[in-house]
């Protein structure tokens, strides 16, 4: 027993380290920082300046704001940098690993399977795509993840330390995406299913219960108390998208629910998110092993609910697998639906990163099937079906490792969604000396990455396309004026305005282009 757990914690060391390399390689150049990450590090080194870190940061649409909050720590230890910008996401993915570990083992009890569902995890090609995004979707699945280990594990230990814990970490989901306010119908289902299957649960439980709440209401209070201050806050532009908003639905809301419920399944096995950001379009995000894992453990976790739940309602059988699946089920489903609520760009795997956990859960539950039937046959088949799962294991590790690092970032098509230009532009305005005017014509959002990486450059200028006519002419300091798109009228414009400047394009190996006119 001893060794088997020295070995699943070497396994899970292991698992870590590759995670870790898998997210970090190449952080600082690839794939980009998109407009809506810079805004982030925008907010982060605000409130490093000001000192006034904010609960809910209310630029671009709303965000809550302890992953900005996170960010600013982030600059503070490793300067204003795309790494330092990314690096939050990182570290809180490679804790959902390790999260999906703990959670694994404590619903299933098999280190085996905990092992390979956190592998599944760690190497998956669509959350390595998130972890390497500042987005704070990514607090989500870490949230949940925890609280649930720690609510389990309290249940199981009947220790009110991990009911606080896990309620506090609970609460604090208030604090990272919008699509944690469903969360808590999973734990209303959670509840019901054990007070179905045990007798007395309520009874017995109401005060670690109570302090799971209390807990949870702790944590969230201060984003509570932001929303009481500022209704505003609570607003989005979820009601423009909304299926429940007359002019999305057109009148057929359910027709645009079936519609958008059946674009939100499809995505892991058939046709996923088009968007390059979040996906490699039209392939679905999960690889077909983990597809198939996935179809089969959903499949199975149906029946079996269904089964036990029969069982319990007809014939009295109380049985815990219920809860179980019920979690389960109730988990995937219900953190779907911010996807499959809304009815703009769907597939849309951003919104429904919340079920992703599950999705490895039940492709965990395929596994675990198969092992056991293994495991009723001779000691020789047993040994050739670890090493197939092995193999297969090795296999994935190395596909989405070579998906993402050789072949999805060396698209065009993933430069142009992360706005490659922008970085491409920062970097090359720090090859002039400082008394170089660098005048750079574009939009709000598209100057924000240029902005935060080059926060204390000199002589650095923004204009808006309609504004160049008051762009000044400076004889006695150099000048280059950048454009991130070919527009000739501006181009004639500024021509005029500087008869010698020279025009260039400067293009990078996958055909990003911005032009410059040096005077």
């Amino acid at each position: 027993m001893k060794n088997k757990k020295i070995l699943a914690i070497a396994v899970l060391s292991a698992i870590i380290v590759f995670g870790f390399a898998l997210r970090l390689y190449n952080l600082n150049e690839i794939p980009g920082v998109y407009p809506d990450e810079a805004v982030n590090g925008e907010d982060a080194l605000r409130a490093i300046s000001t000192g006034e870190f904010q609960w809910f940061y209310p630029a671009n649409q709303g965000r809550e704001g302890l992953f900005m909050n996170l960010v600013a720590v982030s600059f503070s230890f490793f300067g204003t940098n795309p790494m330092a910008l990314k690096l939050p996401a990182v570290i809180i993915g490679m804790l959902t690993v390790l999260g999906m570990y703990f959670l694994s083992k404590e619903l299933l009890g098999r280190r085996n399977i905990a092992l390979i569902i956190s592998f599944l995890y760690a190497v998956s090609f669509c959350v390595l795509i998130f972890n390497r995004i500042s987005f704070r979707a990514n607090m989500l699945p870490f949230i949940l993840v925890w609280a649930f280990f720690f609510l389990f594990r309290g249940i199981k230990t009947e220790k009110i330390i991990h009911y606080a814990v896990g309620g506090f970490i609970f609460g604090l989901g208030m604090h990272t995406y919008i699509a944690f306010r469903v969360a808590p119908a999973v734990a209303i289902v959670l509840l019901a299913a054990f007070i179905a299957v045990r007798r007395n649960f309520l009874r017995d439980h109401w005060k670690p219960i109570s302090v799971f709440l209390i807990s949870s209401l702790l944590a969230a209070s201060p984003m509570f108390y932001t929303f009481w201050q500022h209704p505003e806050y609570l607003e989005s532009r979820s009601d423009n998208i909304s299926i429940f908003s007359p002019v999305v639905n057109q009148g057929d809301l359910a027709g645009t629910f079936l519609k958008s419920f059946g674009l939100s399944l499809i995505k892991y096995n058939f046709v996923g998110d088009m968007n390059w950001r979040h996906n490699f379009p039209p392939y679905p995000l999960l690889d077909p092993i983990v597809g198939t894992a996935f179809l089969f453990g959903i499949i199975y976790s149906c029946l079996r609910f269904f089964k036990l739940l029969y069982a319990r309602t007809v014939k009295k059988i109380r049985d815990d697998e219920l809860v179980l699946h019920a979690f389960l089920l109730s988990w995937f489903f219900i953190l779907l639906a911010p996807e499959f609520l809304t009815a703009e760009g769907n597939p849309h795997a951003l919104r429904a990163i919340g079920a992703l956990p599950a999705v490895f859960l039940f492709s965990g539950l395929t596994f675990q099937y198969l092992l056991k039937k293994a495991e009723k046959k001779g000691a020789a088949f047993r040994k050739n079906t670890a090493i197939i799962i092995i193999v297969i294991l090795s296999v994935l590790g190395i596909f989405n490792a070579a998906k993402y690092h050789l072949i999805w970032v060396k698209r065009v098509e993933t430069a142009r969604a992360y706005e490659r230009v922008l970085m491409n532009i920062s970097n090359y305005i720090r090859l002039f000396p400082e008394n170089t005017q660098k005048i750079i014509v574009t939009g709000s959002m598209q100057r924000i990455p240029i902005k935060i990486f080059n926060n204390t450059m000199p002589n650095l200028l923004f204009f808006y396309p309609e504004e160049i006519d008051s762009i000044k002419n400076s004889p006695s300091l150099p000048a280059i004026i950048i454009l991130t798109e070919k527009n000739d009228e501006i181009i004639g414009k500024l021509r005029a305005k500087f008869p010698e400047s020279l025009l260039e394009e400067k293009k990078d190996e996958l055909g990003i282009v911005f032009y410059v006119l040096k005077k």
